[in-house]
């Protein structure tokens, strides 16, 4: 069997993907500020869910940008967010990516109260003076812990990006998150991942960057 392939330069890859995404979305449309997120979400993973399951509070992506030109930093759950997470460009504006999962405190304190380390992980951002985005992608345990502290007011995001991937309590964190009035980005169901996070976290800082240049 003969394979045809296109013969794309190296370089424009990227922008080959994303013409065939936005042909294949057909004559769907969605709110401007949106529409780079969704697409990017869909080029990370090659599924078209995310065209329906992403679910953005009132005016999220405008707050999440204002935050971060304000030097806003972002806490992810996993060290592969963090990885994934485009910190050169959020540099620019002042912020950086914080990651608490290997700390010794933490598995220490997680161990001695029988929690998980990722709830830990919220717990410790919490104690920070800074503005904060919280980009989740693994644990929903995070979320639950950061919808106590919200609650309990110890903490105010700037926005929640909540798209832990699984089937324990993952359906369940997302919708609390949505109970609250913090900014955030959601994906509903089960779907979702550390790089979906820094996916996310990724198309917010092209936005900035893009006005910038």
């Amino acid at each position: 069997m003969k394979v045809e392939l296109e013969n794309i330069k190296p370089q424009d890859i990227e922008k080959r993907s994303f013409e065939i995404i936005t042909e294949e979305l057909g004559e769907r449309t969605f709110a401007p500020s949106q529409e780079l997120i969704i697409k990017r979400c869909i080029h990370t993973s090659a599924d078209f869910e995310y065209a329906d399951s992403l679910c953005f509070s009132p005016e999220a992506v405008q707050l999440a940008l204002k935050a971060i030109q304000n030097g806003a930093c972002i806490v992810t759950d996993t060290q592969m967010a963090k990885s994934g997470i485009n910190k050169k460009v959020l540099a620019k504006f002042g912020g950086e990516v914080y990651n608490f999962m290997s700390d010794e405190d933490v598995a220490q304190e997680a161990k001695s109260r029988g929690i998980t380390r990722a709830a830990v992980c919220m717990e410790k951002a919490a104690a920070l003076d800074k503005e904060l985005i919280f980009a989740v992608g693994n644990a929903p345990t995070a979320l639950v812990r950061l919808y106590e502290l919200i609650q309990e007011e110890k903490i105010r995001p700037r926005l929640i990006i909540g798209v832990p991937v699984g089937f324990v309590n993952v359906v369940q964190s997302k919708e609390l998150i949505m109970e609250t009035d913090v900014p955030y980005i959601i994906a509903k169901g089960r779907k979702g991942g550390s790089n979906i996070a820094a996916c996310i976290c990724n198309a917010l800082l092209y936005m900035l960057s893009k006005d910038r240049n």
